[in-house]
């Protein structure tokens, strides 16, 4: 990049000195969500580079979600990811309504299952018990973000049906139906590809970066009362947590 001196380090590729230059111009607010940005020829012209540094720089901005493409149209900033905090006890819907978003549930299936034995596991049954399984597609504003799949236990969760998750957050279902109340939870997570079967309902492309999320609910006795395994839109979705010293 002969222009600009600060980014001429040989040691850094120059696709990814192209990455930086274009995340500072979005991070700083001088270009906001659904700017169009420069064209290829454009960058190519500004900067001295190759098409093909221009374009896998902007492929991997694209990839990570901090940009959008629009055929015929041209490359666009996108919209802020949603983000969660990690430090405190969070319901979805809650969440997206106190960010000013409109959330609600696609009901993939709700059914009677045998589990695994890696669910039994996690729930700390026999796997000769049933679980009832829900699977789920977490969406806000006309978006998909999360899929989800949860397991409950059937004998402490007799019954689920599609009304009864649409009428309230599965949590007060569980509270004021069989009296559960889910007082702590652990979650584990880890990066993951998007595969072809959960892009299908997200609406991403196979391949694109997601968070694996593990988690386990428990009662006021310390007993686990659901398990669900989500794949969250890493385009589209970030976590973060306080450190204090």
């Amino acid at each position: 990049m002969k222009n600009n001196p600060d980014l001429n380090k040989e040691f850094v590729p120059l696709y990814h000195q192209l990455k930086e230059t274009i995340r500072e111009e979005i991070d700083s607010g001088n270009w906001r969500p659904n700017d169009k940005i420069p064209s290829e020829h454009q960058f190519m012209e500004k900067y001295q580079v190759s098409r093909n540094t221009v374009q896998k720089a902007v492929d991997d901005l694209v990839h990570e979600g901090l940009i959008y493409r629009q055929q015929g149209r041209g490359t666009f900033v996108a919209q802020p990811k949603v983000e969660q905090s990690l430090t405190s006890f969070y319901i979805f819907s809650k969440v997206m309504k106190d960010k000013g978003l409109n959330p609600y549930d696609i009901i993939l299936d709700i059914d009677e299952v045998t589990p695994k034995k890696s669910v039994a596991k996690q729930l700390q049954i026999d796997t000769e018990e049933k679980v009832i399984q829900l699977v789920r597609v977490r969406c806000a504003n006309n978006e998909p973000l999360i899929f989800e799949t949860t397991f409950l236990p059937k004998k402490i969760v007799p019954h689920l049906t599609k009304e009864d998750v649409e009428k309230n957050t599965l949590f007060t279902f569980m509270e004021q139906k069989y009296n559960i109340s889910v007082v702590s939870s652990k979650e584990v997570f880890e990066p993951v590809l998007i595969r072809d079967y959960e892009s299908k309902h997200l609406d991403v492309k196979p391949g694109m970066p997601g968070l694996l999320l593990d988690r386990v609910d428990y009662d006021l006795d310390k007993r686990p009362v659901s398990y669900l395994r989500s794949i969250v839109r890493g385009d589209r979705c970030r976590f973060y947590t306080e450190l204090i010293k």
